[in-house]
């Protein structure tokens, strides 16, 4: 309805006078098309082909994981199948997590000097978090994971096979002493 109107303007004929009789617009009417996109989802740029989805505020969306960094968890699906391993790192915006010795993949390193070779390396990949499950050493089990608030008030994650708690403020304090130590070495040894 738009476009005829403006088609007309672009005519230049008066809206008064069609040939000599009035002439009078039609009402503006909504269009048929519903348009797909909500009014308050803004998609940020991430890279050329995944976008990031943001709230109305512009801040990104994150998302809740079953796993935390220090977990020990078990691959239930791909080709590392049945492994178990530590996750090292977690990446919220895409829910995928890096687990220590899983995933490997071949990186070609190239001379970053003329006598220093070119190398071969083994780095570890990302994997979706719906493919692992959270594993007890003690039992050799993987369980999904529940929460329950402890008598203190404290809300915890606990197997829901075993009901062995996970969270403790020592297994967190090891994980990220043991990130703090790896991030220093990689730092010094560059």
């Amino acid at each position: 309805m738009a476009a005829l109107q403006s088609s007309f303007t672009s005519l230049s004929i008066s809206s008064n006078s069609f040939l000599g009789q009035p002439f009078s617009p039609l009402p503006f009417c909504p269009p048929l098309v519903k348009s797909t996109q909500s009014p308050g989802s803004i998609v940020a740029k991430l890279k050329r082909w995944e976008r990031k989805k943001c709230k109305p505020n512009s801040l990104p969306v994150l998302h809740k994981m079953h796993v935390k960094l220090g977990d020990t968890v078990k691959v239930i699906s791909g080709h590392d199948k049945g492994k178990i391993g530590e996750i090292t790192e977690i990446i919220t915006h895409n829910s995928k997590v890096v687990v220590s010795e899983i995933n490997l993949k071949t990186k070609h390193v190239k001379s970053r000097s003329e006598d220093e070779p070119g190398q071969i390396i083994k780095i570890e990949a990302p994997i979706h978090s719906s493919n692992v499950m959270l594993y007890s050493k003690e039992q050799k089990v993987a369980s999904r994971v529940g929460h329950k608030t402890l008598d203190n008030g404290k809300r915890v994650r606990y197997l829901i096979k075993t009901g062995e708690i996970i969270d403790s403020a020592e297994n967190w304090k090891r994980a990220v002493k043991e990130k703090e130590k790896t991030t220093e070495a990689v730092a010094a040894a560059s």
